[in-house]
């Protein structure tokens, strides 16, 4: 509460208001710039849980697709590519995933912005790549398995690819979110 004296020196009350503050007053260092940034890292962390999920579901059933007769996935090399990408896609994927979220609970980055930007970026691209080519080299010896048999073993194969294709959409929007905060940091 201020006091203002008026021409009898007796004191009027007059409660003080604050201005409310809008964007423009904030800048772009004020809190529209700070939600933006976790819009953006939420949303990244949510694109590798994704693909986390997916490329889990892909390992566990190709790691599973055993039928004996020539129906094991290990006696091919697509499948066993498929698998082996899968493993790396969880692992990475799951790193960082405990990053993102170490990050939001204490608020703090356990490397420079800058080699985590580059690492997201790079690991992202690099991952996203492998997956479609995994499931690339093998969609055509599924088909052709699946012309002359079509079972159990044939579907799971099909699973599995299907979920790395999704685990590679994932990390591909997660590269380019990965890219614009690369391409938008001061490094100075």
């Amino acid at each position: 509460m201020a006091t203002l004296e008026n021409n009898e020196t007796t004191p009027v009350t007059q409660p003080v208001t604050e201005l409310p503050v809008t964007s423009a007053a904030r800048g772009s260092t004020g809190l529209g710039r700070w939600r933006k940034e976790d819009i953006v890292k939420s949303g990244c962390l949510v694109l590798r849980g994704l693909a986390l999920l997916f490329s889990l579901i892909s390992l566990i059933i190709m790691a599973t697709n055993k039928h004996g007769d020539g129906r094991d996935f290990d006696e091919y090399e697509e499948y066993r590519y498929v698998l082996a990408i899968a493993i790396l896609s969880a692992l990475y994927t799951g790193a960082q995933c405990v990053r993102h979220v170490h990050e939001f609970s204490t608020r703090t980055a356990a490397l420079s912005r800058r080699t985590l930007a580059s690492v997201g970026f790079c690991g992202d691209q690099i991952l996203a790549y492998l997956l479609i080519s995994s499931a690339s080299s093998a969609i055509p010896m599924t088909n052709r398995t699946r012309e002359w048999s079509d079972n159990l073993f044939t579907d799971s194969l099909v699973s599995a690819i299907s979920m790395s294709c999704l685990a590679f959409f994932a990390l591909a929007l997660s590269a380019i979110i990965s890219g614009y905060k690369l391409a938008t940091r001061s490094y100075v």
